[in-house]
């Protein structure tokens, strides 16, 4: 994603021109300069401002069996958030940030054997 650009995500409950903070990111991208999380990127968000809601196209569901006359067809729709990105926000202090190293504890032997 970029600055300026729109987007389509599943239906968010913020009115139309609401401010919305993106706090999951998985890849950051600055040119040569690329962060990937393990899962997440740490302090990288993305502020974006709603454009109001939209319904998808139509999606057909056909149920047919045969030799014993069963025929259902419905429709579905589903429901949009129209989302405009304002700015990546920490995305040059993340693409930057050291790997953190995790340390596992070793487990205390007592007397007992436990």
């Amino acid at each position: 994603m970029t600055p300026g650009q729109k987007v389509y995500v599943d239906r968010l409950d913020v009115a139309e021109g609401g401010i919305v903070e993106l706090g999951r990111v998985l890849l950051v991208a600055d040119g040569d300069n690329v962060k990937v999380g393990t899962p997440t990127v740490e302090g990288a968000r993305v502020v974006a401002t709603s454009q109001g809601e939209t319904r998808s196209k139509k999606t057909i569901v056909f149920k047919f069996k045969s030799k014993v006359r069963y025929r259902r067809k419905t429709g579905h729709r589903q429901l949009y958030t129209g989302l405009v990105i304002d700015k990546i926000v920490g995305a040059e202090s993340a693409a930057e940030q050291p790997k953190k190293v995790v340390r596992r504890r070793k487990k205390e032997v007592t007397e007992n054997g436990t």
